[in-house]
């Protein structure tokens, strides 16, 4: 299965290019799951969110509708992965009461954060099984042989990022699949492209979770409604 949707959905000024003009920001979500089979919620990186406001989230949502929550900067920022196991487990306790819409939590690492194989490793170990991490690298220096056999070895996913100023490969280390796609003048060839870049991937994964940039004009929900139409042709 090809999840495709955009990072985040209540934003106010979408209304009138993918929103109705009048359409309540306490319908924006409902709106939204119509139309897209997936959101990443980046409210979650900022703030822990409370049981009830995700168990909010799974209820407005289709019974096929996925969420990915992007981890708190806590863990991926302040701590950059050592020393967060007690606040992983509360973050992981949290996500479940999506009540099986959980696709994967995005692990988002600084820019300015280098490699730390150790790290990682015992970080991958805390993570529960039952949860699926994508991790998006911003420092080149991650994206390396060792990285990917942690990776591997835990069933995690290597996140394949286009529009940063770090080219991520697109190798798989996992039976899921997850990329971010943050250009923000992305072209219909461009779109079509990775349509087929990604419906090849996606062959040999369990389930493949794509998501466009958030900007003001709505265009990566444009992007997203594109690129479903170029999976369906």
């Amino acid at each position: 299965m090809i999840f495709v949707g955009t990072s985040g959905y209540n934003y106010p000024e979408w209304k009138g290019s993918f929103y109705p003009e009048k359409l309540s920001a306490s319908q924006m979500l409902g709106y939204y799951s119509e139309r897209f089979s997936t959101v990443e919620i980046n409210y979650s990186f900022y703030r822990l969110p409370s049981d009830k406001a995700v168990k909010g989230w799974a209820d407005q949502t289709p019974d096929d509708f996925v969420f990915t929550l992007k981890a708190s900067r806590r863990i991926t920022h302040d701590a950059r992965l050592r020393d967060c196991q007690e606040l992983l487990e509360v973050f992981c306790e949290r996500a479940r009461n999506l009540d099986g819409k959980l696709g994967t939590v995005l692990f988002q690492l600084p820019p300015y954060a280098r490699k730390d194989v150790d790290a990682l490793g015992q970080f991958l170990e805390w993570l529960p099984s039952d949860v699926r991490g994508a991790f998006e690298f911003r420092h080149a220096s991650w994206l390396s042989e060792d990285v990917y056999d942690l990776l591997r070895a835990s069933n995690n996913a290597l996140c394949v990022t286009d529009g940063e100023k770090v080219e991520t490969p697109l190798i798989a280390t996992a039976d899921y699949a997850y990329f971010r796609l943050r250009d923000e003048g992305y072209g219909p060839d461009e779109i079509a492209d990775w349509a087929r870049k990604i419906g090849a991937r996606s062959k040999d994964a369990a389930d493949t979770f794509v998501y466009f940039k958030h900007e003001k004009e709505g265009r990566g929900a444009e992007f997203a409604k594109i690129f479903v139409e170029n999976l369906a042709a």
